[in-house]
């Protein structure tokens, strides 16, 4: 069940103390897209979040896009927020995100995931080991399989709560 527990739990990705995230030894950031930055299906290219990446960068993170989405999509969002990105991350699954951090040279202590799926994003980061951050969807549309990942993902979210453990809508980090 503790595979599903977000390290920090915020709103969205404006609301995260990153400052403090730099203090615990973060040097790298990895976002999701679809529903974290941007609606599914959207190809919106958001001024605010290019704005938060650019101060996130000017505070030395380096910023990667990790998302289950397919090249194409990946592409101009990219281009746009002058980042990098690493498409079709097969989230939960281990490989790419293992990859990433081999490439790249950091510690499992230096990197967070930032997405707004427990079945997805915050499974993947704790099963490697780095810290995960989960924030609330960005809109209500999501993907198929994404909504199948929901009715998961409440169930989830209701052991937890039993547990006491993490209660939607509680902010923390």
């Amino acid at each position: 069940m503790e595979e599903y527990l977000p390290d920090i739990y915020q709103k969205s990705i404006y609301t995260i103390d990153y400052t403090k995230l730099l203090s615990r030894g973060i040097k790298c950031l990895l976002f999701d897209l679809d529903n974290t930055i941007v609606p599914p299906f959207s190809n919106e290219l958001s001024k605010k979040a290019k704005e938060l990446f650019i101060g996130l960068k000017q505070k030395g993170f380096k910023i990667i896009l990790f998302t289950n989405s397919p090249s194409i999509r990946l592409k101009n969002f990219k281009s746009y927020f002058g980042v990098e990105g690493v498409s079709s991350a097969c989230k939960p699954f281990t490989r790419k995100l293992r990859k990433l951090l081999q490439d790249y040279g950091y510690s499992v202590n230096e990197v967070a995931i930032i997405g707004d799926q427990l079945m997805t994003d915050i499974k993947v980061g704790n099963k490697v080991g780095i810290t995960t951050i989960l924030v609330n969807p960005v809109s209500k549309k999501d993907f198929v399989l994404t909504k199948i990942h929901r009715f998961n993902e409440r169930r989830k979210m209701k052991k937890l709560r039993d547990h006491d453990l993490f209660w939607q809508g509680r902010y923390y980090d």
